[in-house]
């Protein structure tokens, strides 16, 4: 999707990120937790002019134990392997209820 100027809309990096850190946080977070994300935080570091790849982190991986707030960094490149985005996106993560 791009924009009035011929890049890449600024939100569908974002929904990108969104997708790569969840993603992410479904197959690091252990079974029995839920997660959602609390809040972001963005870079827009360059023109987005090209397809682009988002590679989510979470680095180091926490001890699951009770409530906590995951960030999970986002780096999303373009074809040329350039940075064009960042972003910190937290997630609460918490126990799930038991029924």
């Amino acid at each position: 999707m791009s924009n009035h100027i011929g890049t890449v809309h600024a939100i569908a990096i974002c929904n990108l990120a969104e997708i790569a850190a969840g993603t992410m946080t479904e197959i690091t977070v252990p079974g029995d937790y839920r997660w959602i994300p609390k809040g972001m935080t963005v870079e827009y570091l360059r023109k987005a002019e090209t397809d682009l790849t988002a590679v989510a982190e979470i680095s180091p991986v926490p001890n699951f134990e009770g409530t906590l707030e995951l960030p999970v960094t986002v780096v999303v490149t373009d074809t040329s392997n350039q940075a064009v985005f960042r972003a910190v996106i937290n997630m609460w993560v918490s126990p799930r209820k038991q029924n």
